[in-house]
């Protein structure tokens, strides 16, 4: 018993350590609260925010709420893109005004950016079975880009990029488990071969192919004012 709960601590300590120096843009904080916030299981399948999907707080169950303002709905519909995908303000300010910058829909080029991260398409690809732990793959040096080491989990990725497990870590277990209980052949935008443990990033994709439930219309409409 005490040789798995040390395997639990140690699996836990590789995928959510605060302190290794190159992770950047992060939130680290309570993720079912901040889901139940927001209404929504961002953070991916969590039992806790299925037993309690109400607002936090002592009387978020029985308090009487008034209609949301628009602007609210705007910041939330903000905040959830940023929390789903692990971006801070700053970032994410950036990324938006480098697709209203874009040719085409705004809200659209906002997600396809989000969604050309390299944290992303690691999780995209079932290398790690969360974005959080794909960004902590990334900052521990497990991922390569066409064969070149990369640690910067914001690094964009680009159709035709190959990314792959470094060849001395596709051995250990927490990859090799992710993997091998991967779905990511249904994301149509990408490939992934898990006998050579790694996959190519085909094309930015269309609206309808993106899964979140995330109203980008909404940041749109809040960045604009």
């Amino acid at each position: 018993m005490v040789v798995a709960l040390q395997s639990v601590a140690a699996y836990n300590l590789f995928l959510f350590s605060e302190n290794y120096p190159t992770e950047m843009a992060r939130y680290t904080g309570p993720t079912t609260k901040k889901a139940r916030a927001l209404g929504e299981a961002i953070f991916g399948p969590d039992k806790y925010f299925e037993r309690k999907k109400h607002p936090p707080g002592q009387h978020g169950n029985a308090r009487r709420r008034r209609q949301p303002s628009d602007y609210k709905l705007q910041l939330m519909e903000k905040q959830k893109a940023k929390y789903t995908y692990g971006v801070l303000e700053r970032q994410f300010r950036n990324l938006f005004e480098s697709a209203s910058r874009k040719s085409g829909i705004t809200g659209v080029v906002l997600l396809q950016y989000l969604e050309s991260r390299l944290d992303n398409v690691v999780f995209r690809m079932g290398i790690a079975p969360t974005r959080r732990a794909a960004r902590q793959l990334v900052t521990h040096k497990h991922i390569v880009i066409n064969g070149k080491l990369n640690n910067v989990p914001s690094t964009h990725i680009r159709p035709g990029d190959v990314i792959g497990v470094r060849g001395k870590s596709q051995g250990l277990d927490v990859i090799r488990g992710s993997v091998s209980g991967s779905d990511a052949r249904k994301y149509g935008w990408i490939e992934f071969n898990a006998d050579k443990m790694e996959g190519k990033f085909l094309e930015y994709p269309e609206r309808d192919m993106i899964p979140e439930k995330i109203n980008e219309q909404l940041i749109v409409e809040l960045y604009s004012k």
